[in-house]
């Protein structure tokens, strides 16, 4: 039965710490958000949205054309 007090008290203890922590932590994110710029995609990775033009777009496409036509010869010439 001391065994399991004792065990007890050492968890009581570590969720005490860990609150602690927790309340450190809050209040530097607390401190830190006003600082974060005003665009929330940045802050998912994501940056500005860009397009593409029309001849961008069209290379792509050759280029990737080619790509498959190079990948259909190789298995062709397997067979």
């Amino acid at each position: 039965m001391l065994n399991v007090q004792s065990v007890l008290n050492e968890l009581r203890n570590q969720r005490r710490r860990t609150q602690a922590e927790l309340k450190q932590l809050d209040g530097a994110i607390a401190a830190l958000r006003p600082l974060s710029s005003g665009n929330p995609g940045t802050e998912r990775g994501r940056g500005i949205k860009r397009t593409l033009s029309a001849a961008a777009r069209r290379r792509i496409s050759q280029a990737q054309k080619a790509r498959w036509a190079k990948i259909r010869r190789q298995k062709a010439a397997k067979a």
